[in-house]
């Protein structure tokens, strides 16, 4: 369940941005739906494997590792127990096998906040805690945020996606910086996870 109005978030940007105004209204409402249960280390592991990926290849080098586990949800300590060698095989970069150790490692030892303690905790403290975990940048937190506990005010200013949106969107001749998209998107808030969603929607239309 999302923490905030979605129909709130949609009123709001169209009072505050007209150019995103007309962008919701020719794309539609906004369809988010976050998982039924949260498991904050299998979350995370699935964002380390699909990273730099596309989606197809992601999902099948996904599919693999779960398939090690026998399917089920994947646990910290099956993780160290499997090894790296395991996980490479199943397609899996060396870098991506390394990660995972570390993000099971640092599951253990309580680095990994639990899902109550996630939801007490402001946005800049879970990148601040996530970002530790080797392989994991503060992209991959703001997906985390915003897809695994729907948060309404996340800006992935390092998204190509939403950059690219933005780009279509506002008829610009090249990419924002990060900057200057932190800067227009102060009028987005406190939705700011509505409207770069928005963003990838723009690509989907106009891309």
């Amino acid at each position: 369940m999302l923490t905030y109005d979605p129909q709130k978030a949609m009123r709001t940007l169209c009072k505050n941005d007209g150019i995103l105004g007309r962008l919701i209204q020719r794309a539609g409402p906004i369809t988010l739906a976050l998982p039924k249960r949260l498991n904050p280390f299998d979350a995370l592991l699935r964002s380390i494997i699909y990273q730099q990926l596309s989606g197809k290849a992601a999902a099948a080098i996904h599919n693999r590792v779960r398939a090690l586990f026998s399917g089920q949800n994947i646990k910290p300590d099956q993780v160290l127990a499997m090894g790296e060698q395991q996980l490479r095989n199943a397609g899996m970069s060396r870098a991506k096998a390394a990660a995972a150790n570390d993000l099971a490692r640092k599951s253990i030892n309580g680095l990994i906040p639990s899902v109550s303690r996630l939801r007490d905790m402001s946005d800049a403290d879970i990148v601040a805690h996530l970002t530790q975990v080797r392989g994991i940048g503060e992209w991959t937190v703001h997906m985390f945020l915003m897809f695994q506990l729907g948060r309404p005010d996340v800006l992935p200013t390092k998204d190509l996606g939403v950059r690219k949106g933005f780009m279509l969107t506002y008829g610009l001749d090249a990419l924002p910086t990060e900057r200057e998209l932190a800067i227009y998107c102060e009028r987005w808030k406190p939705y700011r996870s509505v409207g770069s969603w928005y963003m990838w929607r723009a690509v989907e239309l106009w891309g």
